[in-house]
């Protein structure tokens, strides 16, 4: 029986060739960053109110840039959930919708057509976008994602290129034999740093967002904010959202852990767009943390690879239903009713 997101972890592990499972479960550089992530809620202490004449189960419901959400959770993007099981992005979408109305970010590099997946149904569908060099590529990416019905575009702005990753350096690891990205043509992707290196667009600026509002009419979300004067400028750009984030430790290895800058980065947006966060996020109290300090909804990533990896999309499934049940358990002994319960006083830094 898995009652944990880490008997996920321990379960996947068996079942994934060491090469694709340190591309997954790997970081950039020496992974301090990785770690910080997920030790950065080991940190917090919640701090529990009682006696709050509360009976129901406490409501999760929330709305993110005008769509229903059952909770403030989602699901990070990641390219290649292919290597995780065959059917990949089609079991995720599967698994998430039958958890909860919850969110899915589909990668550029997903391994399953943004046409197929939105066939799903489910939950909204966002696009996660790297902007290449060739950008009529992106653009007709985006155009498919539109027309398929995504809702939103999360324009990923801290990967230049991808960061020096010693696992994969070590493994010389590949994709294997036939795993492309089923939306992109015309590369060689079976290195997947080699390809960013030539790729990628090196070279963005601010200018990138007026670029993305003159090819979509869809919400744009900045991914990759780690500073309070980013997220400013980010909102000032004309972003939809911000997406607090380290690209889950695999780029600039010894920056914070998102849930350190989260406050900063809420302080800079006042309200004025949603936050999401990503990055080590574990447990439902990990959600409650992060919304303590001010995030509007979280998004987990390696975790759902875990579950695909164990039982493609019913393994999906239950690792979103922990999480639920865990965030609902831990709401209700805190004595909070519902999201707008939540505030800096729900956790403490220092021990208690």
């Amino acid at each position: 029986m898995r009652l944990t997101l880490g008997d996920f972890e321990r379960a996947a592990r068996t079942r994934l060739d060491p090469g694709i499972w340190d591309f997954l479960a790997g970081g950039a550089g020496e992974e301090r960053t990785l770690a910080a992530n997920a030790e950065a809620f080991d940190r917090l202490w919640l701090r529990p109110r009682v006696l709050r004449g509360t009976t129901a189960p406490p409501e999760t419901a929330t709305t993110i840039l005008g769509r229903s959400w059952d909770a403030p959770l989602g699901v990070a993007p990641m390219g290649y959930h292919t290597l995780a099981h065959p059917l990949g992005e089609l079991a995720t979408v599967r698994g998430t919708a039958a958890a909860a109305r919850l969110p899915v970010v589909i990668s550029t590099f997903a391994g399953r057509t943004v046409e197929e997946l939105a066939a799903v149904g489910g939950g909204p569908l966002w696009l996660q976008v790297y902007c290449l060099r060739d950008r009529a590529m992106t653009r007709r990416l985006i155009g498919r994602a539109e027309d398929a019905g995504f809702e939103a575009l999360v324009l990923t702005v801290d990967a230049p290129h991808l960061g020096r990753r010693l696992r994969d350096l070590r493994n010389g690891f590949r994709l294997p034999e036939g795993m492309v990205p089923a939306n992109l043509e015309g590369h060689d992707f079976s290195s997947p740093a080699a390809h960013a290196s030539t790729q990628f667009a090196p070279a963005l600026d601010w200018s990138v967002v007026d670029w993305l509002r003159s090819v979509s009419a869809l919400p744009i979300l900045l991914k990759g904010i780690l500073t309070d004067d980013d997220a400013a400028r980010a909102v000032e750009s004309g972003a939809d959202g911000v997406f607090v984030s380290n690209h889950g430790g695999r780029q600039l290895d010894g920056v914070p852990a998102t849930l350190d800058v989260l406050p900063e980065i809420v302080a800079a947006v006042a309200g004025r767009v949603p936050v999401l966060l990503d990055g080590g996020v574990r447990r439902g109290r990990d959600v409650l943390a992060a919304l303590a300090l001010g995030a509007d909804a979280v998004l987990v990533g390696r975790p759902v690879l875990h579950g695909l990896a164990v039982d493609a999309d019913r393994g999906v499934t239950d690792v979103l239903n922990i999480l639920l049940a865990e965030l609902t358990d831990a709401m209700g002994l805190a004595g909070l009713g519902d999201l707008a319960d939540i505030g800096p006083e729900t956790v403490r830094r220092d021990r208690p």
